[in-house]
């Protein structure tokens, strides 16, 4: 065999083997999901990202863009979970008054009752389809407390019948993990929004530089938030601490779904 059609075989193997691997349920079959479940992987993770504004430096699907990819961090972590697609909408602002992030060109809100109803359709979905721990996570602030509701609703339904749901907090364990790392090394402390914990993530993943506008990259607070739509100072983010971040998203959710699983 010529050394080039080798080349091309391996690869088309490799993506193979990657198809049939993937924690992503979007990116397999039926048949592959159920067969997952019935060798092991009964566990859903259901992600909630956000379409918003995040100035004029980052993408809008910011959330969306971190969830999916720490979504299946965690699912390859576990060893018997798969990811649902991320829901991409979220409670960012008040649509008929403009609040929030609302006030900006392409961002989407849901109200907190259409939020609550996707995310338990979905979780029912994801019951249906014969997992037994459905586990629910957003990267997004708002809507946290929604999720913890769906949770402990569903939860107190379906035990009986052996399905159990939780709500993991990986948003306020983060945050506090990175004021704690920014106190300590010289960083902003009180960055809100759009600031350099959130760029640095992104800056992470955002290998192919579609997702960052580096020149646009500029310190914003106070009064200037309503404008910019940037509370923090973005100009401090780097792919290193996003690396640092992204891992604690990893691993507090980790190790809250390994406590949830193990008293239950």
């Amino acid at each position: 065999m010529k050394p080039w059609v080798m080349v091309f075989a391996l690869m088309a193997c490799a993506e193979a083997v990657g198809a049939q691997q993937s924690v992503y349920i979007e990116d397999l079959t039926w048949p592959e999901v159920q067969h997952a479940i019935a060798a092991g992987k009964t566990s859903a993770i259901i992600y909630t990202g956000s379409t918003e504004q995040n100035g004029p430096h980052m993408a809008i699907g910011k959330h969306n863009f971190i969830a999916r990819w720490v979504a299946g961090s965690i699912a390859l972590k576990l060893g018997d979970a798969l990811v649902y697609p991320v829901l991409p909408f979220a409670i960012t602002g008040d649509l008929s008054k403009k609040t929030g992030h609302m006030r900006f060109p392409g961002s989407v809100s849901f109200d907190s009752q259409t939020f609550q109803s996707a995310v338990h359709d979905i979780a029912v979905s994801a019951a249906d389809a014969g997992f037994a721990k459905i586990f629910l996570m957003g990267d997004h602030g708002g809507g946290q407390t929604e999720l913890a509701a769906v949770a402990k609703q569903l939860d107190a339904q379906w035990k009986p019948r052996g399905v159990r749901v939780f709500y993991v907090d990986v948003y306020s364990m983060e945050k506090q993990q990175a004021r704690s790392y920014a106190a300590s090394h010289g960083l902003p402390v009180n960055d809100v929004h759009a600031g350099f914990d959130d760029t640095s993530e992104l800056m992470a993943l955002d290998g192919q530089h579609r997702w960052i506008r580096s020149d646009k990259l500029a310190p914003s607070t106070g009064s200037r938030t309503a404008v910019t739509g940037v509370d923090g100072d973005p100009t401090k983010a780097s792919p290193a601490l996003g690396n640092i971040f992204l891992q604690y998203k990893i691993d507090d959710a980790v190790n809250q779904i390994r406590r949830l699983d193990s008293a239950r």
